[in-house]
């Protein structure tokens, strides 16, 4: 009996110290998270809607968790103030004019507010400051936007699916112009009477050259046509001999 009794007390001894060690060890995880035994330093900021976020989750700056969200405070209808505690050693790298936003770990994953860097001529944040916020976008409106995109997209293709089937069926200017043979006849013969006069209007022009009553009208411009393009030859010319007697004085002067 005192054997059974010495066994029991051992064991029960065990599980009471082993309860005590993951407790032990549960604090210090979760103290460690929320930066009980690190020296902190505290921020605020507000926002008009904190989009799910809770206390505890965490805070990043360049992508690294330096602390965790303190306190969220509902300030007054359209204002929610939420407290952030920061590593101490952070502290220098946050300036006055970094900003914060809510973002979250991956496409569901939970909360979280980030810190953007802020600019050299920041100064740096202190103790207790209020740092300018950026809204978060919601899912739901932007679910909503991609919903009316989506809508509008489904009218667009059916109106293109009704055009096509009035053309097929010959219905209305185009889909005449495709499916009747005599409209489109017409636009042929359209074409080659167009042809024709463009054929006729130079043949017109070359007679009116020959006629004696146009013939010095003609003879008139093509001189003065001739004459242009001797002025134009002799330009280029000029300067091409000036080019020359440029080259050549530059030999002569590095000799």
């Amino acid at each position: 009996m005192d054997n059974h009794t010495n066994k029991f007390k051992i064991r029960l001894g065990l599980f009471v110290a082993g309860g005590l060690a993951l407790f032990v060890l549960a604090i210090f995880i979760i103290g460690k998270q929320k930066n009980m035994f690190n020296p902190v330093f505290r921020l605020t900021s507000t926002f008009y809607n904190v989009s799910g976020l809770q206390v505890g989750n965490n805070v990043r700056f360049t992508g690294i968790n330096v602390g965790t969200v303190d306190n969220i405070t509902i300030i007054n209808d359209s204002t929610v103030r939420v407290d952030m505690l920061i590593r101490k050693e952070i502290q220098p790298f946050i300036k006055s004019d970094c900003q914060v936003a809510i973002g979250s770990e991956g496409l569901i994953g939970d909360r979280l507010l980030t810190i953007s860097q802020g600019s050299a001529m920041g100064g740096m944040a202190r103790e207790g400051q209020e740092l300018v916020s950026e809204e978060p976008v919601e899912t739901d409106a932007i679910m909503a936007s991609v919903q009316v995109t989506a809508g509008n997209a489904e009218i667009i293709s059916q109106q293109l699916a009704e055009i096509m089937v009035k053309i097929n069926s010959g219905n209305g200017t185009l889909g005449r112009l495709i499916q009747d043979s005599t409209i489109a006849e017409n636009f042929n013969q359209t074409i080659n009477n167009l042809k024709k006069s463009s054929k006729g209007l130079d043949e017109n022009m070359e007679a009116a050259k020959h006629n004696f009553l146009l013939k010095g009208y003609f003879n008139k411009k093509e001189k003065a046509a001739a004459k242009k393009k001797e002025a134009e030859e002799k330009a280029k010319e000029e300067k091409a001999n000036e080019l020359k007697e440029k080259a050549e004085k530059a030999k002569e002067e590095k000799k």
